[in-house]
C-alpha cells in the first residue's frame, strides 16, 4: 500500500486553515499543522482588543478545536526557524519535519525599514499579544495620569502617537478617539478625558493609499471631526524612548507609540533559495508555487503574487482565504493523479476593501462601487460577522457591539499591572 503524502503547513493563518480545510480527511494525504501559536486569529478586528472593545476570546479559536474532525490532520505548536528545500525538511529547536509538499502561509510581520532598533520603544499589532500591549500601555497611562501632579507628565501619558495611516492606523485612531469621547468621560474624576491626544502619523501626502482619493479625504474630515490629529507628509527619523523626531517637523512626545507604517514577510521566506522583494515576498508561480520546486507553495504575506489578470493579490484576510484553498485543492489533484498537472492557474477574486472610522462611520470600496458612512459602517459589521470563525464568535462579538452601540461602555478595560 502506497504511503500517504505529507503536507506540511507552516502557519494557522486564514490561508494555512483554509488549505488544512480543503485537505480534511482526505484519501492518500496526511496533514500536519505547525503554528507557533495555539490559535487561529481574525486579525481584522485585533485593533479591537487593542482599544478594549472586544476579549482575546472573540477573535481567537484554538486550531485542535477547529480541525478536531479532521482524522489526517495533525495541529502542533512549534516555531519552525529553518527550511532546507533539497531534503524536502522544515526544522525547529524540538524537531525536524519532512514533507512531500510545504505549504508556507507565516503571514506578516511588523517591519522597521531596516531601523529594527526602533522595536524596542514602538508597539506593533500583528498577535494577541501586541494588542495585550498596547491595551495596557493606554491603559496604564490614564491611570498614572489621573495619580500625576505634573502637568508635563500628564500630558506625554495622555498622548498617543500612532505610525502609519493604513487601514490599521485609521482603525486605531478612531476606536482611541470613540473610547475618550463616549465611553471613559465620567470614569476618570481627575482627568479632563478630552485631552487625551490621538496622533495619525503618515509619510505621504493622504491616508488609506489603496482607496480612492476622496474617500481618504472623507476618512480624514471625519477623524478629525472626532478630534483625531492628522499629521501628514512627515517622516519618521527617528524613535526613542517615548520620542518620534523628524528632519522637517518637532519632536512629539508621547508615552504610547504605536507602529503600523509597514509589514515584513517572515524571514523564513529567505530560506527557499528564491528571489524576495524588499519586504521579503516571494514572486511565485501562477500556481503559487516558487520557481524551481513544484513541491513548495506560498500563500498570504508571504507572496507577491500577480495572477494572469494582471492583478497584484493584497495583504488581505479574503486573498489569504483563497489562495489557501486554491493550494489544498491543488495538492489533492496532485496527489490523487499523479503526474503532470498543470491545473489552472490563481485568480484572486477582489472582494473590495474597508475601513471603519468610528461610530457609524466606515468606507467601502468595491470596484467602482463606493461607500461612505452609516451604510458603509453596516456593510463593515456584517462582513466581519461573516468571516469570524465559529457561532461562538459570532454571537459573542454582536452582543458586545450591540451593548456597546447603545451604552458606549466597551467590557474589556481591564489589564494586568506589569512594571513598566
Amino acid at each position: 500500500m502506497e504511503e500517504n503524502k505529507h503536507v506540511l503547513i507552516i502557519g494557522g493563518g486564514f490561508a494555512g486553515l483554509a488549505c488544512a480545510k480543503k485537505l480534511a480527511n482526505k484519501s492518500g494525504i496526511r496533514v500536519t499543522l505547525v503554528d507557533k501559536e495555539n490559535h487561529h486569529l481574525f486579525q481584522p478586528l485585533l485593533y479591537q482588543v487593542a482599544t478594549a472593545a472586544l476579549a482575546a476570546t472573540d477573535i481567537a479559536r484554538s486550531l485542535r478545536q477547529l480541525m478536531s474532525n479532521a482524522a489526517n490532520v495533525t495541529v502542533l505548536m512549534d516555531t519552525i526557524t529553518g527550511i532546507d528545500v533539497e531534503k524536502r525538511q522544515a526544522s525547529s529547536e524540538l524537531r525536524v519535519y519532512d514533507y512531500n509538499y510545504l505549504v508556507l502561509a507565516t503571514g506578516a510581520q511588523t517591519s522597521y525599514f531596516g531601523k529594527d532598533e526602533w522595536a524596542e520603544h514602538t508597539l506593533g499589532l500583528k498577535s494577541l499579544d501586541d494588542a495585550f500591549a498596547v491595551r495596557r500601555s493606554v491603559l496604564e497611562a490614564l491611570e498614572r495620569a489621573e495619580l500625576s501632579e505634573d502637568p508635563k507628565e500628564r500630558e506625554r501619558l495622555m498622548t498617543i502617537a500612532i505610525v502609519g495611516g493604513g487601514p490599521t492606523g485609521v482603525e486605531l485612531a478612531g476606536a482611541y478617539s470613540d473610547l475618550a469621547r463616549r465611553a471613559l468621560k465620567t470614569n476618570y474624576r481627575r482627568l479632563d478625558i478630552n485631552k487625551l491626544r490621538v496622533l495619525l502619523i503618515q509619510s505621504g501626502d493622504r491616508i488609506l493609499k489603496p482607496f480612492d482619493p476622496d474617500q481618504s479625504e472623507y476618512t480624514k474630515e471625519q477623524l478629525e471631526k472626532v478630534g483625531v490629529e492628522i499629521i501628514l507628509g512627515h517622516r519618521v527619523t527617528g524613535v526613542e524612548k517615548h520620542t518620534l523626531t523628524f528632519d522637517d517637523a518637532p519632536a512629539i512626545h508621547a508615552e504610547t507609540l504605536i507602529w503600523a507604517a509597514g509589514v515584513g514577510a517572515s524571514p523564513l521566506t529567505k530560506m527557499l533559495g528564491v528571489e524576495t522583494d524588499r519586504g521579503g515576498r516571494v514572486v511565485t508561480n501562477q500556481d503559487l508555487t516558487i520557481p524551481g520546486h513544484s513541491d513548495i507553495f506560498l500563500a498570504g504575506d508571504v507572496t507577491a503574487h500577480i495572477d494572469v489578470k494582471g492583478q497584484q493579490v493584497p495583504g488581505l484576510a479574503p486573498a489569504a482565504s483563497q489562495m489557501g484553498k486554491y493550494i489544498g485543492e491543488r495538492i489533492v489533484t496532485l496527489v490523487s493523479a499523479p503526474g503532470e498537472h498543470p491545473g489552472v492557474p490563481f485568480i484572486y477574486k477582489d472582494k473590495g476593501i474597508m475601513a471603519i472610522i468610528g461610530k457609524n462611520t466606515a468606507i467601502v470600496k468595491l470596484g467602482s462601487m463606493k461607500l461612505r458612512g452609516y451604510l458603509a459602517w453596516i456593510a463593515w459589521l456584517f462582513i466581519h460577522l461573516l468571516f469570524l470563525i465559529g457561532f461562538r464568535n459570532k454571537l459573542s462579538v454582536l452582543l458586545q457591539w450591540a451593548w456597546a452601540y447603545v451604552k458606549d461602555k466597551p467590557g474589556a478595560r481591564v489589564f494586568s499591572s506589569k512594571p513598566s
